[in-house]
């Protein structure tokens, strides 16, 4: 388990937000059908798994303001500027790809799970970084 009271705060808020958003993921999957016409109840519906994505981000902010810790502070820090240089880095790439070319288009619903995966690799990044007095 987490070892310290800010970490154990973000994953007791993180596990309700996890699960209520594959909740409404597949809610939203199962009530809209495919192709469906944009109204004000399938905007509605298709929405509510954005709202756990805003929940995921407060968490993460939150997390961010309760770590008393500077040292962790920072390297959590690092962590979301890698993901999201990495995030901004693909998106803009892809981006430009599709406008000059006929690369397949890629749903912006993917944009946040490349940037949770940024915060992997900027995990690694710290690993890496850690001791060595880098820029990073």
């Amino acid at each position: 388990m987490a070892s310290n009271p800010a970490q154990r705060r973000y994953i007791g808020r993180m596990i309700p937000l996890s699960v209520a958003y594959m909740l409404a993921v597949f809610g939203a999957s199962s009530v809209i059908p495919d192709g469906a016409a944009a109204t004000p109840l399938t905007i509605a519906i298709a929405l509510v798994p954005a709202m756990a994505v805003l929940g995921f981000i407060w968490a993460m902010g939150r997390y961010l303001t309760e770590l008393a810790d500077e040292y962790v502070r920072l390297l959590e820090i690092r962590k979301a500027l890698v993901a999201t240089g990495l995030t901004l880095a693909l998106a803009s790439g892809w981006g430009i790809l599709e406008l000059f070319t006929d690369v397949p288009r890629v749903p912006l619903f993917y944009v946040f799970p490349v940037w949770c995966l940024g915060l992997a690799v900027g995990s690694l990044v710290n690993k890496v970084t850690i001791g060595d007095g880098g820029p990073c």
